[in-house]
């Protein structure tokens, strides 16, 4: 990792098996290793529902982002940006400036944290995440030059305003059709298969370490080259989870 730099984290406390001190631990030596310069930046989004709204600084991380997530949105020094599905956490001087503005359609689109952390030149590591985790390929969702993509538009109940609809990209199920299924998992494997990832061991886990601005440009072009134009259709989530 580069001292100074924004790095986005992606990890499963269970595969990278037991640290002493925990996942505090784990986030002590990451931002030890990134420096007084660097910023941490992690995916929070929220579990919310109409029995627990949203509510920018106390609902805890969605569940599928993993411990660390939830004891990061914890921990002292942790910023965070109002948004029920794209609630990031970010720590470091760099913190504010990726967070703000929060946009709240295309949320991972155009001025969206995603793109400030790619125009930072962040990295991003993988410890031992599922294969198909990689925020910013969502980012390149939005930068592929495809005639159609399909949308969605989501229901959300915020603790302060009530009921919130936002419109997206199809972040459930993709943006287009790929005969092979789930394409970020594809994506993944033939980014790392061309050799710009550096792959290690850290615990008891595979991880990798790789450029924001790189993945982003290979996923956009393998996006370009591999998903069909065929026309989607928006879906709605009346009742949907973030």
């Amino acid at each position: 990792m580069r001292a100074g730099t924004s790095l986005m984290v992606h990890a499963s406390l269970r595969k990278l098996g037991p640290v002493e001190g925990g996942a505090e631990a784990v986030l002590d030596a990451l931002l030890g290793a990134l420096g007084a310069d660097g910023t941490l930046l992690m995916l929070l989004s929220a579990d919310a529902d109409d029995a627990l709204p949203f509510e920018t600084l106390t609902s805890p991380a969605y569940r599928e982002m993993g411990v660390l997530a939830e004891v990061f949105r914890r921990r002292a020094g942790t910023q965070v940006n109002d948004h029920a599905v794209a609630r990031f956490g970010a720590s470091g001087p760099g913190a504010s400036a990726l967070l703000h503005p929060a946009p709240l359609h295309n949320y991972y689109g155009s001025n969206s944290v995603l793109e400030r952390f790619v125009q930072a030149d962040g990295q991003v590591v993988r410890l031992g995440a599922d294969i198909d985790t990689v925020t910013l390929t969502h980012w390149a969702e939005y930068r592929a030059d495809l005639p159609h993509k399909r949308r969605a538009r989501r229901r959300y109940v915020r603790a302060d305003t009530g009921e919130q609809w936002i419109d997206s990209l199809d972040d459930t199920d993709g943006i287009a059709v790929w005969s092979g299924g789930d394409y970020f998992p594809r994506i993944l494997l033939d980014f790392l298969a061309q050799g710009q990832a550096r792959v290690g061991t850290v615990g008891g886990c595979t991880a990798e370490l790789f450029g924001a601005r790189e993945f982003t440009d290979f996923a956009t072009e393998w996006m370009e080259q591999h998903l069909t134009d065929t026309p989607p259709t928006q879906r709605e989530f009346p009742d949907d989870q973030p």
